[in-house]
């Protein structure tokens, strides 16, 4: 089969990422084998690409938002038949026994393990896995709209819970890409006030389009306070930015696995007066299966700009460039 690997980590894409002619993978035992009908581009990929997260897997095929069809079972599997519409998610496994894993924060549990950072990913004609990791989809949406729903939408989705915003408040969204045009949706359907931070103007017209109540700059102040914000953006500059603009008790989520150093935090310009400062570790299937059919309920509007699988390389590069403005998604 075809498929791209991660031979070379770093911030030249090019010769980060290449394409490669490999085995199609065998079901394990409680796995299922998947054809790869859509694979988005998330920016973990990005990450993991350019060796900001060190490599786990050497040679990883990267891509955790697989929208396919099961093409094989391993033994034992008596969830899915073939044929089947799945899709495959970020969080790959959990040991199942820590302390996390029995309480319901299976996020995290020191033994999870990553599709494409772990195990090989979607960038490629096939990938696996493990059938209690794999989801059901919704119907209604294409293929390539479902894709950025696995991790963007899922991820989002946890961020918007970590940001505890109160019902009818007002949240404060830094950065507009992936997995931010989708979080405002749920926010917005939700009943809240949605004001987006964003520097690029096409993710400015996207967030106004979509019902946002603002949509200016990352350093823009808002109109008045805000109860809840998420930062997308990897930048750690933004911290200091959006704690600011919390009204008391209010709450930052940090929804990236990866950030740049925050500058030093003022105590009373920013962290008194009970405002909280959390960060987003992966997330939990039930996160996923919540997402999921709220989509079902919902019908999202995905900002997709699709890239054949050949040009896997092109989409990482204008990822990196802040040249795609809402979800990259490859098509075999």
């Amino acid at each position: 089969m075809r498929g791209w690997q991660v031979e070379h980590p770093g911030p030249d894409i090019a010769r980060a990422v290449r394409p490669v002619e490999m085995p199609v993978p065998r079901p394990g035992p409680g796995e299922v084998l998947v054809e790869v009908d859509a694979c988005g581009v998330c920016r973990t990929d990005l990450h993991v690409t350019m060796g900001e997260l060190p490599p786990h897997r050497p040679s990883v095929v990267p891509g955790h938002e697989v929208v396919g069809h099961v093409a094989g079972l391993g033994d034992g599997v008596a969830e899915f038949r073939e044929g089947d519409k799945v899709g495959v998610a970020w969080l790959r496994s959990t040991c199942g026994e820590c302390r996390f894993c029995r309480s319901g924060q299976e996020n995290l549990c020191p033994g999870s393990l990553y599709t494409g950072w772990d195990a090989d990913g979607g960038y490629a004609q096939y990938t696996t896995v493990r059938a209690e990791f794999a989801y059901r989809l919704p119907s209604g949406y294409p293929n390539a709209e479902l894709a950025p729903l696995l991790c963007a939408g899922i991820i989002g989705y946890r961020a918007l819970t970590r940001a505890a915003l109160p019902p009818g408040g007002r949240l404060g969204i830094f950065g507009f890409g992936g997995s931010a045009h989708l979080t405002a949706q749920v926010a917005i359907a939700s009943g809240a006030e949605v004001h987006v931070f964003t520097r690029n103007p096409r993710a400015q017209k996207l967030a106004s389009d979509l019902g946002a109540a603002s949509a200016g700059g990352s350093g823009d102040a808002p109109p008045g306070s805000l109860d809840s914000a998420i930062i997308f953006a990897p930048s750690g500059d933004l911290v200091p930015v959006a704690l600011r603009a919390l009204d008391r008790g209010g709450t930052l989520a940090v929804a990236g696995i990866y950030l740049t150093d925050i500058p030093s935090l003022n105590y009373d310009r920013e962290l008194f007066q009970e405002r909280t400062l959390c960060s987003v570790t992966s997330n939990t299937r039930e996160d996923g299966r919540r997402l999921l059919d709220f989509a079902a309920r919902h019908r999202l509007r995905v900002a997709v700009d699709p890239y054949p699988m050949e040009r896997a390389a092109q989409a990482l590069a204008d990822l990196q460039a802040g040249r795609v403005g809402g979800a990259a998604v490859l098509v075999p």
